[in-house]
């Protein structure tokens, strides 16, 4: 596991200063070791985690006849089987190393080696005599790739502090970004919340080539659904899959855990995991004061069943809150206002002390249909029919209910699915994961900003339509976007490798196959990986509902963080963008627990201390439009 670094030299002379300032940003990726290549046309940098020892997995990676190097993050789990194919070929290699065979790959197949490779990566491949650059970023999105283009030249990196070493790149926020970033919680790809800086879509390949460059996708989520589905059939393939995937991830020279919630996902790892591992499993987990997210009894029952080496982190007051949420403005590198952050940071502080490797069951949900979001569409669906003022009506009684001491109270759920009736089914989608209503951002903002989510939401249907098409829209946005860019930062940060084994992309392609039916049906969901483990697991673990990685955010924020949000809110930071007198009444309404938008504030919180860390700019969001005045309609 690493993190990589480099850029041109098209039109600039090269900087030795700054390609080692850029492999030092992001040392936490990498800590055990650290290289360098340049040469007139190009720097590159890599930093190593050590996981596996392959011999000189050291980077970068210089092919023999010197011609070819490659920067590699990330972990490709067929490389066995690539080599042999390759060493029929006539290719010979001097280690062991996963990277050294990317290059070999890329060496016979060029850009179509990488539909050849199972795993996670992020890499850069340079070929000196062309003066080629190519980068890649895995299907699913798992590693992160950002680059920039400035004049003919092209930097890129696995963070944005890669790039903000350049100091000639201009840190301007985004305001298409930033109109994503209040509706849905995240920033989507290409969008950065940095003007001129993009993501790589996963999936896809970016080649340079004298100042040009072009971009293809290499895969995609498939779209076909074979109909001929049934549970056995279905329940059989992913067995199998779930076999062969868990059994690759679990491969390391380094100790291993299993972050365990003592729900369906992470108990189906522990259950393959324990079935393919020879030696004890380390689990670990995160409880409220006392209390897990999924029930610490729950957790530590699993934990006993399968006999691991428990143990548990209790995330309370008193262990730094504050202190924490202010580090995520370096490490997040875009803000990210997904309240599962904040438990995930004391699980890979807690998972750092311990192991170096753990695996995690992200994608789960967004393969198999496991939000509340998918029956929220299919009963508003329904809700719609009837008389527009009605929906109206019962949204006005929600909104009177007394607030609830819950993370998430009934009123605040019954009021967010009444919004979304009222809105259009794609638009509905969004909002009940995300927070800003369209009218909300409009009274919050100084200036207009572009309408950049519709053009996200082009592939629903504003009428409705089925699972798969939801499960689509997530997997491309909400999994790589918040859920595994979260997951990755935060891991990172503590210098730890996060493996997500139900996103090889071979359970994806499966996944997507199946029919909305064994997916999400009246209130039964995820069918086919409940139906897989009914006599593997529990009862209680496969009846126990779908709780989230999330903190207790209303009551957090009216209490031990009450200070930090007053300090951010009221920063001059925020005269810039937002209208000061709809930010006191957010603040005020939540705070006299009139209502509860404990998520909303949250992310305005993070977004700000994140522009404060990293001097981000917002004088061009002056525009000759103004704003027109409006009533805020209270969440």
């Amino acid at each position: 596991m690493c993190g990589i670094a480099g850029f041109t030299h098209h039109n600039s002379r090269p900087d030795p200063r700054r390609i080692r300032d850029a492999a030092d940003a992001i040392l936490h990726r990498g800590p055990d070791q650290q290289g360098v290549f340049e040469s007139a046309a190009v720097s590159l940098a890599a930093t190593r985690l050590k996981i596996i020892d392959l011999d000189s997995g050291n980077q970068p990676i210089v092919s023999e006849d010197g011609d070819r190097v490659i920067v590699f993050n990330g972990e490709i789990y067929n490389h066995n089987e690539l080599r042999r194919e390759l060493e029929q070929r006539g290719h010979r290699f001097r280690s062991r190393c996963d990277t050294e065979v990317i290059l070999a790959a890329f060496t016979e197949w060029d850009t179509n080696c990488f539909a050849r490779l199972r795993g996670m990566f992020a890499v850069a491949l340079w070929s000196e005599s062309r003066g080629r650059l190519v980068l890649a970023r895995d299907r699913m999105g798992i590693k992160p790739l950002y680059l920039a283009r400035r004049g003919r030249d092209l930097y890129f990196g696995s963070e944005l502090k890669t790039i903000f070493v350049h100091p000639e790149v201009e840190r301007n926020l985004n305001p298409a970004a930033l109109d994503c970033y209040l509706s849905l919680n995240y920033v989507p790809a290409p969008y950065t919340m940095v003007e001129g800086i993009e993501k790589l879509m996963p999936g896809h390949w970016l080649e340079w080539s004298g100042g040009q460059t072009q971009s293809e996708p290499f895969w995609s989520i498939p779209r076909e659904v074979d109909p001929h589905w049934n549970i056995d059939s279905a329940k059989a393939v992913l067995d199998s899959l779930l076999k062969q995937s868990i059994r690759e991830h679990l491969l390391s020279d380094v100790p291993l855990g299993i972050w365990l919630s003592g729900g369906l996902d992470s108990s189906t790892l522990l259950h393959y995991a324990a079935a393919a591992s020879s030696s004890r499993l380390k689990t670990l987990s995160i409880s409220f004061a006392g209390r897990s997210f999924d029930e610490s009894a729950q957790v530590r029952s699993t934990a006993e069943r399968y006999e691991t080496e428990h143990e548990e982190f209790d995330v309370n007051p008193d262990v730094g809150l504050a202190d924490a949420i202010e580090q995520f403005a370096y490490y997040f590198d875009e803000p990210n206002a997904d309240g599962g952050a904040l438990p995930v940071w004391f699980l890979s502080r807690l998972t750092g002390s311990r192991v170096t490797v753990a695996l995690s069951g992200e994608g789960a949900d967004e393969l198999f249909g496991g939000y509340l979001t998918y029956r929220a569409d299919m009963l508003a669906r329904r809700a719609r029919r009837l008389p527009a003022w009605l929906l109206r009506a019962a949204h006005g009684v929600a909104s009177r209910w007394p607030v609830s001491d819950e993370k998430i109270g009934y009123e605040y759920m019954a009021k967010r699915f009444l919004e979304g009736c009222l809105m259009p089914a794609d638009r509905a989608h969004v909002h009940w994961n995300g927070t800003f209503s369209d009218s909300e951002k409009a009274a919050l903002v100084r200036t207009p900003l572009p309408e950049a989510l519709p053009g996200l939401l082009r592939e629903l249907s504003p009428e409705g339509d089925g699972v798969n098409a939801y499960l689509r829209f997530d997997q491309q946005w909400y999994l790589p976007d918040d859920i595994l860019a979260k997951v990755d930062r935060m891991s990172m940060a503590h210098s730890i490798e996060i493996r997500p084994p139900f996103l090889d992309h071979r359970i994806v392609e499966f996944a997507a196959s199946l029919p909305d039916h064994l997916k999400v049906r009246g209130k039964a969901q995820k069918i086919v990986l409940r139906e897989l483990m009914r006599h593997r697991l529990p009862a209680s673990t496969l009846r126990r509902k779908k709780v989230g990685f999330d903190f207790p955010a209303h009551e957090w924020l009216r209490g031990p963080l009450r200070g930090l949000l007053l300090d951010t809110i009221s920063a001059e930071s925020a005269d810039g963008l937002f209208r000061r007198e709809t930010l006191r009444h957010f603040v005020q309404q939540h705070l006299n627990r009139r209502v509860n938008i404990g998520y909303h504030l949250w992310g305005l919180m993070l977004l700000l201390l994140w522009m404060k860390r990293w001097r981000i700019q917002t004088t061009h969001f002056e525009m000759a439009r103004p704003v027109p005045a409006s009533s805020v309609t209270s969440t």
